[in-house]
């Protein structure tokens, strides 16, 4: 594929992988919209640990998806791509349709903890199959297509289940979002393995035996690999703690009194600034790179160091005002989104990659947003929200300087796989 940029059904593939991760994080931000009438079903209205148990429906998701993501990402690499996106999709749809039909609680928790599961089959696998239709040439861009689904997505599950659960119920939602999830996962099944396409004398491509594992403990001696997942880690705790924490900040910290317009408003900005970074950083950064084989590195560490002082500044901005300057603030936060994960399949032989990712998904919400909601909150308690946030800046900078210092290993990284993939 190196004269050509994809294989023969790329773009059908691209369109199939960014229809479903849409509905991926459309159901995600279902249950945050319709968490208040969860709340109401399921406890008392003097429950003082109400809320915290119906956080417990987001930690089961993220932790049953970490944890899962590891082997789903090593069974990606030893079959089917396809198959495993469908049978995960499959997965996480039923779950969904189950968690309107639970009856209580704890069968609500259990249906998001499959939830969780399914999109660990789908996760690893999807931008693995991205790697293996296109070139390298226009990875960031086509990996930034693809991405765009998270503030889209996020944003319109938002939206849709507070519209559909507001007119029908908060079981409708779920109910709704389940048959288009498992057609999109049955259309999986119709396509074949794009590796075989790749290296037809390999069989399926998938790297075997004492290869692979050598491959999977090569990645802690891969100095691009380790310095991207560091570098997403500390975004992924910043921008986590970011959006679980913002709404409450500008409504009781900055005083602002209407909740709903605060929500609104965030969302917005969340969706515009999302979609425009996504967009221009997968653009930028191919550029970039074709003068610089740092540059996805650079294209990322430049916009979150861009990110870190608007963060800070925005802290102190008064109202109107802080709206242009908070928008700033996310569209270079989601700038690295098409670069990051670019560098992450770009040093990574193919026969490792779903694992590379799988990985990847785990250390960064592991250490990431699993963790920054409680710690920020902890801050705020003690010093005061705009000390938390300050807290948050830091983790910004911090990611920025690790993509800037990675820059130097990427090309050496990203030669090294194209050998092992050759010698495959």
């Amino acid at each position: 594929m190196s004269l050509e940029t994809r294989l023969p059904g790329a773009r059908r593939a691209l369109a199939l992988l960014l229809c479903i991760n849409l509905f991926n994080y459309i159901d995600r931000y279902i249950l945050a919209a319709v968490e208040p009438e969860i709340r109401k079903a399921f406890f008392r209205p003097d429950d003082p640990d109400a809320m915290a148990k119906t956080g417990l429906l987001a930690t089961a998701f993220l932790v049953s998806y970490m944890v899962a993501a590891p082997l789903f990402g090593w069974l990606a690499d030893r079959t089917s791509r396809w198959l495993l996106a469908g049978l995960g999709v499959a997965v996480w749809s039923l779950a969904s349709g189950a968690s309107g039909l639970a009856g209580s609680f704890m069968i609500l928790l259990a249906t998001r903890v499959f939830v969780g599961v399914g999109e660990a089959g789908y996760g690893p696998a999807a931008p693995a199959l991205i790697a293996d239709y296109f070139a390298e040439s226009v990875r960031g861009r086509v990996l930034s297509c693809f991405y765009l689904a998270i503030p889209v997505g996020g944003a319109l599950g938002y939206v849709f289940g507070g519209v559909v659960g507001g007119h029908w119920g908060w079981r409708w939602p779920f109910y709704l979002v389940t048959l288009p999830g498992l057609a999109l996962g049955a259309l999986c099944f119709l396509l074949p393995d794009p590796r075989k396409q790749l290296r037809p004398a390999a069989g399926n491509g998938t790297a075997r035996g004492a290869a692979f594992w050598a491959g999977v403990r090569g990645l802690a001696r891969n100095r691009s690999y380790l310095f991207n997942t560091a570098a997403m880690t500390a975004m992924t705790f910043a921008m986590g703690g970011m959006s679980f924490w913002m709404p409450d900040y500008i409504h009781e910290y900055r005083g602002q009194p209407d909740l709903g317009r605060v929500t609104t408003i965030f969302g917005g900005i969340t969706v515009v600034s999302g979609l425009l970074a996504t967009l221009a950083g997968g653009w930028m950064a191919d550029r970039v790179n074709r003068r610089n084989p740092g540059g996805y590195f650079l294209v990322s560490g430049v916009g979150m160091l861009i990110g870190f002082p608007l963060m800070v500044v925005m802290l102190f901005t008064p109202f109107p005002w802080f709206w242009a300057v908070l928008f700033g603030v996310e569209f270079f936060l989601f700038f690295n989104t098409g670069p990051a994960n670019a560098a992450l399949v770009e040093v990574t032989a193919p026969g490792i990659r779903a694992t590379a990712f799988a990985v990847n998904i785990f250390v960064i919400h592991a250490l990431g947003d699993a963790i920054s909601p409680p710690l920020i909150g902890k801050i705020a308690g003690w010093k005061g929200m705009n000390a938390a946030f300050l807290a948050v800046s830091a983790l910004i900078a911090i990611a920025g300087l690790l993509w800037i210092w990675g820059a130097r290993y990427l090309e050496a990284d990203t030669r090294a796989a194209e050998v092992k993939f050759t010698e495959s």
